[in-house]
């Protein structure tokens, strides 16, 4: 199970020692999940040494920034992680929508650079990792190869990113400031859903053992940061909407992915009894149809089912088309689009400039949150929560060519009215499937081809996934790597 990442003592004293040793050098502290979950408890001379360090910069202090309390400056931290109620002029439902924001988050604005320390900090810890002579290889489908390069450079580690050639401009021209050479960008064939060809290029890699690859699909530290923060930040964000506590939190919506941000659906649902809702593309819908296809809502990941997906505690699957995300992104980001949301739909000025907080994975989990407040029929005291992944700035290049492609370069207020009417007003119950114990079993036997077959996982490995027991006792582990990582600060002996 090593490469599952689930370790809580350490395999190799000399690769330990020599991680100590490299992070003594370097000035690196590492903080505590518990501090990435709460960062009120992050000392007070860390808050203040952060004041005078830029967010974006590949500085070791910024590990401290990791987490949903940043505020719009990405400098200052918040009490309530900044986050979006959408109103019925938006969405055209009474439920109220709530969007935690990704785009607040250090170096990528993005949040998987949390999930990226998920996997990684463990490693360390545990004498897995040696910064000193291996490579961390990060297989991706966008944002988590960028916050996998992120995390290794604070940590003074050698980062390698793998995703396909098809992602946008921006996400390659961001790597290419933060690699230490273009070797360390691998392309493979294809855009989003050609996640085996990643798979393929990383078993290439993994013959090299100096290559340690960080697959965030069946690594479970990505799953326990998100369990751990992401569930918190977002039940902070409904404590601080309903302290009298009216509020009823319906369901969490999230694209799969790689499904770690579904690991916070498993927090809520201890917390509030919510549902968890897995979102996929249309055009490739794997978890309902066993489907498969290509499209263009990236960071969300296809034609298989993660490792790290707790299927048997997934309430509802639903699916959104890649036509809806382009065309809305054209919409939220131009000004003929704004006009029609301020002039026709009465949608508030601070709320349309917040729209470039939603990237095109963001708008998907919109929609699919839109859907599933129609079909669970909710009212203005019922609460759906979700997350925007990223903001629009890694989309500038994917909105000129749905422009060219779908509006002959052409976007006014008629074709806006017309895309708003299609796909937020005219989202329907479609393609939504309420999951039986049967469906579960289903989409949880698909993965079977995936990870036995392909990537090695034995049968034991793989079934007793089935268990929410093995679920609960994974957090067992939290606890387990802060102990370890308060030891490994101490042994470097860095301060701040």
């Amino acid at each position: 199970m090593k490469r599952l990442g689930i370790e809580r003592e350490i395999i190799d004293r000399s690769v330990y020692d020599n991680s100590v040793r490299r992070f003594r050098e370097a000035g690196i502290l590492l903080p505590t999940f518990t501090e990435l979950a709460d960062p009120s408890r992050i000392p007070s001379e860390i808050h203040e040494a952060l004041a005078a360090i830029d967010p974006d910069s590949p500085h070791p202090l910024n590990l401290f920034r990791v987490h949903w309390y940043n505020g719009g400056d990405r400098k200052h931290r918040v009490p309530i992680p900044d986050h979006l109620v959408l109103p019925p002029s938006l969405t055209g439902v009474d439920a109220r929508i709530v969007v935690a924001l990704g785009d607040r988050f250090p170096m990528i604005r993005a949040h998987k650079v949390l999930a990226a320390y998920g996997c990684l900090a463990p490693r360390v810890i545990t004498g897995q990792f040696d910064p000193t002579s291996h490579r961390a290889v990060w297989p991706s489908t966008g944002n988590y190869c960028r916050g996998g390069v992120a995390i290794s450079r604070i940590m003074n580690c050698h980062g390698v990113a793998i995703l396909p050639a098809g992602m946008s401009q921006e996400r390659f021209r961001w790597l290419e400031q933060w690699v230490a050479g273009p070797a360390d960008i691998v392309r493979t064939p294809g855009s989003e859903s050609n996640v085996k060809e990643i798979y393929d290029a990383c078993a290439e890699l993994e013959l090299d053992p100096v290559n340690i690859v960080f697959n965030q699909f069946c690594e479970f530290g990505n799953y326990l940061a998100h369990y751990s923060c992401t569930g918190r930040a977002l039940e902070r964000i409904v404590d601080s909407l309903d302290p009298a506590g009216r509020l009823r939190v319906q369901a969490f919506v999230s694209a799969t992915g790689s499904a770690g941000t579904l690991g916070a659906g498993d927090y809520l649902k201890e917390r509030f009894g919510s549902r968890i809702v897995a979102v996929e593309a249309l055009e490739c819908p794997t978890l309902l149809y066993n489907g498969f296809g290509e499209h263009n809502i990236q960071g969300i990941g296809d034609k298989h089912v993660p490792f790290i997906h707790n299927v048997m505690n997934t309430d509802i699957a639903t699916a959104v088309s890649d036509r809806a995300t382009d065309g809305l992104g054209v919409l939220f980001g131009s000004d003929a689009g704004r006009q029609y949301l301020a002039g026709r739909r009465g949608v508030p000025p601070s709320m349309i400039e917040a729209l470039d907080a939603l990237g095109l994975s963001s708008i998907c989990n919109v929609i699919a949150a839109v859907k599933t407040a129609k079909y669970l029929g909710l009212g203005p005291d019922d609460v759906i929560l979700t997350v925007a992944t990223d903001g629009a700035e890694m989309y500038g290049s994917e909105r000129q060519k749905t422009l060219a492609r779908d509006f002959g370069g052409r976007f006014d207020a008629v074709t806006a009215g017309e895309i708003f009417g299609q796909h937020m007003l005219g989202a329907t119950t479609d393609h939504l499937l309420e999951l039986s114990r049967l469906d579960r079993a289903r989409v949880f036997n698909l993965g079977y081809y995936t990870w036995v077959e392909q990537q090695g996982v034995t049968v034991g490995e793989f079934n007793v996934r089935r268990d929410h027991r093995f679920w609960r006792g994974l957090r067992d582990i939290l606890p387990a790597w802060d102990a370890m990582i308060d030891e490994f600060n101490a042994r470097t002996g860095v301060r701040v």
